[in-house]
């Protein structure tokens, strides 16, 4: 099967490609700190497989500055966090949490159930990095398609994420079948894109991708991909972030200043009733 829109578009190629770094249950594909720099606004991105009981899911932490969005593919969690959000999710749902301010949140995975999917950190602009947090929670059947893919942020060909995007980008989830082709087609101000493999393998820019990061030179150029098995993936692009990352351990922001008031948001939180409620879940 064939999903293509645009057959001419020239070869997109592929610039890096990284396995990552794993820790138990999670692979850690990009830092603020290293892939991040030259992938702004995407900063972070973590594969996560909690896959039995003593793996214990997302324990209590805060963010600031960034917005977390969290997708899972697989598996059964309860969450919640200082907004005072709670609930449960299950397969394919999606998990966005702005955090702007400062947030704490948690997750953790149904007994005897799989979780796994991906977390990505987005750095947010000025006007957003110090708004209130804002967490929102979507089940599957709220995410629209495009074929093959779910968009799980912002906007492609004429479908929509529920969630408002603070910049101009794009964020997918695609699963393929053995031989299916597929053509990515960034909007027309993306110079950034990246993909990351979960199941399956990929051909694209002339390699094969196996459970990796791969970094595609910058254009604005299809990305033509072909399965080789059964596939899974998530692909991004987006306008460049056109400003720094001044990073703190679970930060990111635009300035020292705002760091420090993220900083500080994050402090006053961690004494709050709100977190006593979350911590005690």
């Amino acid at each position: 099967m064939t999903h293509s829109h645009d057959n001419a578009s020239p070869l997109r190629t592929i610039q890096f490609r990284t396995p990552g770094h794993r820790l138990g249950p999670i692979t850690r594909l990009m830092s603020p700190s290293d892939l991040g720099e030259h992938l702004k606004p995407f900063v972070f991105l973590d594969l996560f497989e909690f896959s039995h009981s003593g793996d214990r899911g997302f324990v209590p932490h805060p963010h600031s500055g960034i917005a977390t969005l969290t997708a899972f593919f697989e598996g059964h969690m309860t969450y919640g966090d200082t907004t005072g959000k709670r609930g449960a999710m299950a397969n394919e749902s999606v998990e966005w949490m702005r955090a702007g301010s400062g947030v704490w949140h948690a997750g953790e995975p149904s007994p005897g159930s799989l979780m796994r999917g991906f977390q990505l950190w987005v750095a947010l602009p000025p006007h957003l990095e110090l708004a209130p947090a804002e967490s929102l929670y979507f089940e599957a059947d709220r995410i629209e398609r495009d074929g093959p893919a779910r968009i799980l942020l912002g906007n492609y060909q004429g479908k929509e994420s529920p969630i408002p995007a603070p910049a101009s980008i794009t964020y997918l989830h695609v699963r393929l079948a053995d031989g299916e082709r597929w053509s990515y087609h960034p909007a027309p101000d993306h110079e950034i894109a990246w993909l990351a493999t979960n199941a399956g393998k990929l051909e694209t820019g002339g390699l094969v991708l196996e459970r990796e990061l791969a970094v595609f030179a910058e254009g604005r150029g299809a990305i033509d991909i072909v399965a080789q098995g059964k596939a899974e993936f998530v692909i991004g692009s987006a306008a460049k972030h056109p400003y720094p990352l001044v990073n703190g351990s679970s930060s990111v922001h635009t300035s020292a200043a705002a760091l420090a008031e993220g900083e500080r948001t994050i402090a006053s939180l961690q004494r709050s009733p709100a977190f006593a409620a979350l911590a005690s879940r």
